[in-house]
């Protein structure tokens, strides 16, 4: 991922200069590929002879003991924590941080922690991970994953030095994302248009345009825009209209509607909307409302992803969201 260049050379100055920190806010969008940084990050160093790369600067060397443990997945000094059942990050698993950040090294000469998603650390593990940023180990380093748009803590933040991996061009984009999709079966692979469709709604971001395309994403998408449309004509009832939305979960559903609300400020704002196929539907709505109401629907869905911390019902939230959303459509004047 050619994208990646400037912030690997931005590490790799660090560590020339001996800066490197003890803890790393690696932040940019979702898809954008920090995990893949992150995984290349921890190899480099863990390993025990790095070699110097003309293209890439310095690299692992691939053949040490670290890097054959690093390949196969098992480096006992390599430990990756993120949300698993519920959608945070729970103090239980920052303590284990905590145990494994003060332990001794079992082969290597230092530990990495990759904590993916430090932006759902709920306020325990935030408060608990402190401890550990406050007082580092010096064989330790702390890599953390923030979602552009997704809060941290700012004691958590001013604790790290920040990297940002920025979005690549059009043309990056679309060069990666077609190499990849050659490698699928044949009659797996996705035709030019919806490859340059997924990248559009993934806002250029490779690697989640490449989700999109291999999972079921696109067609769940589709089937809510059509029930959102159906539903905002008073056709269908909101219960109806938030089936597919349950069916993208949480965080798909409130992306969705999170896209739509931007394009819905672009379009108020005199901009042109990513979503051609809502465009019409927006333009509609940016017609009959002030600007502030597409800032209004923000708002709620960041209430609603606040909120998810306490498991809260997909449906349900799809519903409100929904209510909220028919709430612009004009309404029909009595007759005099």
């Amino acid at each position: 991922m050619p994208w990646l260049h400037d912030a690997w050379q931005s590490l790799q100055k660090r560590l020339g200069e001996n800066r490197l920190p003890h803890a790393l806010l690696v932040t940019g969008e979702r898809g954008v590929g920090k995990r893949m940084f992150a995984d290349g990050v921890a190899g480099l160093l863990i390993c025990d002879r790095p070699a110097h790369d003309d293209d890439h600067g310095l690299q692992p060397c691939g053949g040490c003991k670290q890097c054959e443990l690093v390949a196969a997945g098992t480096h006992p000094d390599i430990r990756v924590y993120s949300p698993e059942k519920s959608r945070m990050i729970k103090v239980d698993q920052i303590r284990a941080l905590s145990s494994f950040a003060v332990s001794s090294p079992q082969v290597g000469q230092r530990k990495v922690a990759i904590i993916d998603r430090a932006d759902q650390l709920n306020i325990n593990s935030a408060n608990a991970l402190l401890k550990t940023l406050e007082e580092p180990s010096d064989d330790v380093v702390l890599l953390l994953l923030q979602e552009s748009g997704r809060p941290i803590l700012p004691t958590i933040r001013s604790r790290c030095q920040t990297l940002l991996i920025a979005i690549p061009d059009g043309d990056a984009a679309a060069r990666w994302l077609a190499t990849e999709v050659m490698k699928l079966d044949e009659a797996d692979r996705p035709s030019a248009e919806l490859c340059g469709k997924a990248l559009t709604l993934s806002g250029n971001t490779p690697r989640l345009a490449y989700e999109y395309l291999t999972g079921d994403y696109l067609t769940l998408r589709d089937q809510a825009l059509n029930q959102f449309r159906q539903f905002m004509k008073g056709q269908l009832t909101v219960g109806e209209a938030a089936k597919p939305f349950k069916a993208l979960g949480l965080e798909g559903a409130l992306g969705l509607f999170e896209s739509w609300a931007a394009d819905l400020a672009r379009i108020s704002a005199n901009g042109t909307p990513r979503d051609t196929d809502a465009a019409e539907m927006l333009n509609y709505l940016a017609k009959s409302n002030p600007p502030w109401c597409a800032h209004q629907i923000l708002e709620l869905i960041h209430e609603t992803r606040s909120a998810a911390v306490y498991n809260v019902n997909p449906e349900l939230e799809a519903g409100r969201l929904l209510i909220a959303w028919q709430a612009l459509m004009p309404r029909k004047r009595a007759p005099a």
